[in-house]
């Protein structure tokens, strides 16, 4: 299966946007934009099987029906349930991939620091990780979205073995972080929270994953790895290693610095 550097770039806009939708609440004129472009039918990656075309239809209807001009009542009810998802954790959600990853559902721990390391890697840092740690979904998503421009990037200079070693290193990113916790974290949203949007943004932001780590698979000619494997290859360091401070709950909101 062969993917064009025109497709890679749509997909960098895709986890853009789809990070950008996670990053804040809603007001009423990002309301009405996505009922103009259609949303989700103006995203590059288009559903590719029965479960996810599902979940984009359940998305187009939950954007069809947003009222054309919103009144206090509706935008009152959407940041209620952004705060309970993204802040407060009320449902008993996180938008931090420790909580999912660590056994006390803890905040702040491996997940972080090694997501931190990727960020370093690439001369990148978040602006005030007491508010938005390293392991958030938007940074995640925001970074993905960088790793598939910087893929497209390398197309253009048709190094082929250098660009088969991004996707690998792109299916790695997958694999070892986003992939671990976002269906467990879309599936809880979905059916915990209070407005048609924002459980149907969680699911369509976890088809859409799974899709480009599938598509990814299919490009590469390679079996993506059992949850084992991933398992086996991440399984906890040495217990001798200093432990970072659990931090059960930071709100907050704050940009990526790149």
């Amino acid at each position: 299966m062969m993917i064009s550097r025109d497709t890679v770039l749509a997909w960098s806009d895709d986890a853009a946007t789809l990070a950008l939708l996670h990053a804040r609440e809603l007001t009423p004129t990002v309301l009405a934009g996505l009922k103009a472009i259609g949303f989700p039918g103006n995203l590059g990656m288009l559903p590719g099987g029965e479960k996810q075309q599902t979940v984009f239809e359940v998305m187009q209807d939950a954007v069809s029906i947003l009222p054309e001009m919103p009144d206090a009542t509706f935008t009152d009810n959407l940041a209620a349930d952004y705060a309970a998802i993204y802040l407060t954790g009320s449902l008993d959600v996180s938008p931090f991939e420790s909580f999912w990853v660590s056994d006390e559902h803890l905040l702040c721990q491996e997940a972080m620091f090694d997501m931190r390391k990727l960020y370093a890697a690439e001369g990148l840092t978040v602006p005030d990780w007491r508010q938005r740690p390293d392991d958030h979904l938007v940074y995640q998503l925001e970074f993905l979205s960088r790793r598939l421009a910087m893929l497209a990037d390398g197309m253009a200079n048709h190094n082929v073995v250098a660009t088969r070693n991004e996707w690998r290193s792109l299916a790695m990113l997958l694999d070892h972080h986003l992939l671990r916790w976002l269906p467990d974290f879309s599936s809880r949203v979905a059916q915990r929270c209070n407005t048609a949007f924002y459980g149907a943004l969680a699911l369509l932001t976890d088809v859409w994953c799974e899709q480009l780590r599938d598509l990814i698979a299919q490009h590469l000619g390679e079996l993506r790895p059992s949850e084992d494997e991933v398992n086996a290859i991440l399984r906890p360091q040495a217990s001798g290693e200093v432990q970072p401070t659990p931090i059960h709950f930071m709100p907050g909101i704050g940009g990526p610095s790149w």
